[in-house]
């Protein structure tokens, strides 16, 4: 461990002594769902009372959006107490509580955390099997600290990664240590990181770009800004990484403007990192230099293509470019690029510190790690959370999520993002697994799954679908522009009772012109929630094909997806 290490971990145990030795820490978790419910005003009322014997900190959510606002007090016997559903009325009475009290207050108390079996009717959090089943990996320090605090995130284990791959492993190692770990993408696409790495190593340039995808707009995901609002200093190290072992020197953080929260976390990220010697020339005393930025743009989902999403750094409107030439030839300003998803880089640290052996013994051989999952719909116990690859979708549904919100039974998933797919009953026994996931007909791209039961049509379910597509198409392909509106018109039928005989057969011709015709994911993978739904309710489909169904309620067309206050 070198000596710059030594001193920062010093720094970092000072700092957390000061803020916890012999006192009474409160936690109020923020982040947007947390804000939401009014997380920002309780942590403004507590940080005001805060004095010698109760420090008020925020971190960032745990995962748990169905009980937020979440406070967690960390007693001086290391204790934990997690309340849910907290007022700021109920959270001064904590604090009053604790201040002149050792015992436990127990309102809105759902779970604590000890090394002992304390004398109080909830239960252990371990015993919760919405925690208990899952494995935080990229999320490990969720709820724990403070956004951006490169202290806490030190004590944490934080940039251990960062001097051990600097000192101990050349920079051919580490793309061979993330390559064995088995790492694939998050983003959507699935494609083994380490292989992607090595496609940028070898070039001489003089000048190498790693890029991190941050634009993040399927409905029902919020994983990616998750982790930049609440830990966005593992994003930092693992894009250092990145760079390290490409031999890149710049980065770019790429996420749309308006979401203000996960913005201001990473750039507070980045500065407390160029601050302390991890970001800039010759990091930790090494003679690796690298530098990093965030990049905004107004633009929308399509951004998140991949030379889309260069375009728009470059200043120009967000479309994608013709392949070949590949990012890793010819990139972000016709420079050799790497470009990968939040969630993606989130992983590597860990698999630098604890090798790759040891992140690819969880999860299955072909996905190996975790994923993480967001929850939302007519679900008991919406939220996000990090499970083990192999898990299936009906555990998912059951142990972390509670089931069903409603009286009926789940009848659908949409899963993966609006290009996805729609999953019926038939798949719920379906393992979360890269491979299996497509195999079933839909993919498991963010890792959003949408949850309807029995009152929610197929067939509009996916005209809601097809609709965002089409708002949100680039326009620059013909087959994507005009195929999504005609796609949608069509369903639009199906949900009035007014299709016509051969409806479904034009359906399907224009799915596949789509896919023939588009150059990106966006076009190609348009006619996807059509052909999974066909899969699973053919027969609800078909009635509405031949007008057997009640004619459903007008959509409300999407107008804008995008920030309305730009300057």
């Amino acid at each position: 461990m070198t000596e710059n290490y030594k001193n920062l971990q010093k720094k970092s145990q000072d700092y957390m002594s000061n803020l916890y030795e012999n006192k009474v820490v409160i936690k109020v978790q923020t982040g947007t769902s947390g804000q939401a419910v009014g997380a920002d005003e309780i942590l403004k009322v507590l940080s005001l009372k805060s004095n010698d014997k109760i420090n008020v900190i925020e971190v960032g959510s745990m995962g748990f959006m169905y009980l937020e606002p979440i406070l967690v007090v960390n007693l001086p016997s290391k204790d934990k107490i997690f309340y849910a559903h907290v007022t700021e009325s109920i959270a001064e009475k904590i604090y009053e509580h604790y201040l002149t009290n050792t015992s436990i207050f127990k309102e809105n108390a759902f779970a604590y955390e000890s090394s002992n079996n304390l004398d109080i009717d909830i239960p252990k959090i371990s015993d919760l099997p919405q925690f208990s089943k899952q494995l935080r990996i990229a999320t490990r320090n969720f709820g724990e600290i403070t956004p951006g605090d490169i202290f806490q995130y030190v004590h944490s284990g934080g940039y251990e990664a960062i001097n051990k791959a600097l000192f101990e492993m050349s920079p051919e190692k580490v793309v061979d240590e993330v390559k064995n770990s088995g790492l694939r993408g998050r983003g959507g696409a699935a494609f083994p990181t380490g292989v992607k790495w090595s496609f940028l190593a070898p070039s001489k340039a003089p000048v190498k770009y790693v890029l991190c995808n941050c634009e993040e707009g399927d409905p029902g995901a919020y994983n990616d800004k998750g982790i930049l609002e609440t830990d966005p200093h593992t994003l930092v190290e693992g894009l250092i990484l990145n760079g390290y072992a490409t031999n890149s020197n710049k980065s770019y953080v790429f996420i749309r403007q308006g979401h203000d929260i996960p913005i201001k976390a990473i750039e507070r990220a980045i500065k407390e990192a160029y601050d302390n010697g991890l970001l800039g020339e010759n990091i930790l005393g090494s003679n690796f230099s690298f530098d990093m930025e965030v990049s905004l743009t107004g633009d929308s989902y399509v951004a998140g293509e991949e030379t889309a999403l260069m375009e728009a750094i470059e200043g120009k409107r967000s479309t994608p470019r013709f392949k070949p030439p590949f990012p890793a030839a010819s990139g972000l300003w016709k420079k050799p690029t790497n470009i990968n998803n939040v969630k993606t880089i989130s992983y590597v640290p860990e698999i630098i510190k604890n090798g790759s052996n040891w992140f690819k013994s969880t999860g299955t051989e072909k996905s190996t790690g975790t994923a993480i999952v967001c929850l939302t719909g007519h679900i008991n116990r919406p939220g996000m959370y990090e499970i083990p690859m192999g898990m299936t979708i009906e555990d998912v549904l059951g142990d972390i999520g509670g089931g069903s919100s409603s009286s009926t039974e789940i009848k659908m998933l949409q899963t993966g993002g609006p290009l996805g797919g729609v999953l019926g009953k038939e798949a719920f026994a379906t393992k979360i697994d890269f491979d299996e996931m497509a195999k079933s007909g839909a993919i498991l791209g963010s890792g959003g799954i949408i949850v309807c039961d029995e009152s929610v049509s197929v067939v509009d379910l996916i005209r809601n679908l097809v609709a965002f597509n089409q708002f949100e198409s680039c326009g620059k392909c013909f087959p994507c522009r005009l195929g999504n509106t005609h796609m949608y018109d069509v369903l639009d039928r199906l949900c009035n009772s007014s299709s016509k005989p051969n409806d479904l057969e034009l359906l399907e011709r224009i799915g596949k012109s789509m896919k023939i015709g588009s150059l990106c994911g966006h076009g190609q993978l348009g006619y996807n929630p059509i052909s999974s739904s066909l899969k699973y309710f053919e027969n609800e489909i078909s009635d509405s094909i031949n007008n057997k169904l009640e004619p459903l309620e007008k959509m409300l067309i999407p107008t804008r997806t995008r920030p309305s206050n730009l300057e």
